[in-house]
């Protein structure tokens, strides 16, 4: 047991996979990506910088001498010059070519839009993943009748794989929001202190040619296309917004999945995955709490309220850059990156056990099938030759009063018998109960699953076959 705080997301909800991208040694081992790909630049550009010089550097990539590092930052108090510092101790030969031109920013900016780059391919690929599982449920229930809520109250009816699509939906377009925030990321480059490339124009004697080639070879070994074309000290803070942007909206649609969860399991209509020896309640043993998904509604709510910090940090910085986004922003963006990957971890346990029980689904059903059915017993009754008008005012008192016997004594919906037993209709139970097929009153549901299905997650199957097949335990 310690005795000092740590995050529940490294003890209880993120994967190691996701706490590493966000650890230190992810970070400055990228610093020395970063500082080897500028030296590599710079002396293919002409700068007296040789090859053994950048082999040096390549040699000493990962085995990080953190104690020198650390010993320096005490005496320095500057990250960055403490870490060139401890390079140099490995690389003497290349110690004073280490960081030339650049400033922090160099090592520290592109060092962040690298990391949530491969923390965004981490989210799609998981995000993928539950779209399949809740796609292969869609597909299996597909054809069966659920009660449609509208005000949560009963509406007409849908089916259960038709109500998982607009889950499946709403993650779709949360991907496409993903893959194109993944698809524009930007390097902030080699602009200098103040984005000018001063230092960069003095080192190449004047050729801006080189200095704009500079940047365009550091991107390309980073695996990006591009770099942002202007910027301050800093890309900008609303490239941190747009992200948090992106992560805030899967938390929407993870919380609506989790919500519908939750009441469902309330209902008894259907349930996350409960373990065999899985404690419900301390007080209470028959109880089987979703918790799962009311940890999902937890954990979105605290993505969708983080989203705003890097949009206040975008909204404050001053002029070319100030460091009040710093101490804001290793939090806030880290912690929603690791509280999303949870959350999608969450979604793909529980959505690879979702639990139906369809008797009691249809029991639900069948209990509010005679108030949906009324038109449709109207219709059969004009046709034996009722008045369509005094029909629907009779449908209307005997709807009301079946509702009282519901709701003020607790008795069964007695419609149908009170339809039966009046003349006006001239319909009999055996003629009532043929209109009374739940699977009549679904609509297009069950074909609309499948043009969704196969519009949609087919091609997106395809695409990504190599990723498919992921699930996650949970640690609690």
């Amino acid at each position: 047991m310690k005795n000092s705080y740590e995050s529940p997301f490294s003890t209880r909800y993120a994967s190691e996979e996701m706490q590493y991208l966000f650890s230190a040694d992810k970070k400055f081992k990228t610093w020395r990506r970063l500082w080897v790909a500028l030296a590599r630049a710079e002396m293919k550009l002409g700068l007296p910088i040789t090859q053994a010089q950048v082999e040096e550097l390549e040699a000493h990539l990962d085995d990080i001498n953190y104690d020198v590092a650390e010993a320096r930052e005490k005496l320095v108090r500057h990250d960055v010059m403490s870490h060139v510092y401890a390079y140099g101790i490995q690389c003497p030969n290349a110690k004073g070519i280490i960081h030339l031109g650049a400033t922090s920013c160099y090592v520290g900016d592109n060092t962040d839009v690298i990391i949530m780059k491969e923390a965004l391919q981490v989210i799609r690929r998981k995000l993928i993943n539950v779209i399949d599982l809740l796609s292969n449920f869609a597909e299996k229930y597909k054809a069966m009748p659920a009660l449609a809520y509208t005000h949560l109250q009963p509406a007409q009816l849908t089916t259960v794989g038709k109500r998982a699509t607009l889950w499946i939906n709403e993650l779709l377009m949360d991907l496409e929001d993903l893959e194109y925030r993944i698809s524009t990321l930007k390097l902030l480059g080699s602009k200098g202190t103040t984005g000018t490339q001063a230092s960069f124009v003095d080192l190449f004697e004047g050729d801006t040619e080189k200095v704009t080639r500079l940047e365009q070879m550091i991107a390309e070994e980073m695996g990006f296309e591009k770099v942002v074309p202007v910027s301050g000290q800093t890309y900008s803070r609303k490239m941190d917004a747009q992200v948090l942007a992106v992560l805030s909206g899967i938390a929407q649609s993870a919380s609506k999945f989790s919500n519908d969860m939750r009441i469902l399991q309330n209902f008894k209509e259907m349930e996350e995955p409960f373990e065999k020896n899985q404690i419900g309640s301390s007080a209470m043993p028959y109880k089987r709490n979703p918790m799962r998904c009311e940890r999902i509604t937890a954990l979105s709510r605290y993505v969708m309220i983080d989203s705003l910090n890097p949009a206040f940090t975008a909204a404050t910085q001053w002029f070319e850059r100030t460091l009040d986004d710093s101490a804001n922003k290793r939090i806030s963006v880290a912690e929603a990156f690791l509280a999303v990957d949870s959350i999608l971890n969450i979604m793909l346990n529980v959505c690879d056990g979702l639990v139906v029980y369809p008797k009691v689904i249809r029991q639900r059903v069948l209990k509010e099938l005679p108030f949906m059915a009324t038109e449709n017993i109207m219709m059969e009754a004009v046709k034996k030759g009722g008045d369509r008008q005094e029909l629907h005012e009779r449908l209307r008192m005997h709807s009301i009063a079946a509702g009282k016997v519901v709701k003020e004594e607790g008795g069964e919906n007695d419609l149908i018998d009170r339809i039966c037993a009046d003349p006006a209709f001239q319909l009999s139970h055996e003629e009532i109960d043929s209109i009374m097929i739940p699977e009549n009153f679904t609509g297009r549901s069950a074909e609309q699953v499948t043009l969704f299905l196969s519009a949609y997650i087919t091609p997106l199957r395809e695409k990504n076959q190599d990723i498919l097949g992921e699930n996650a335990e949970l640690n609690v």
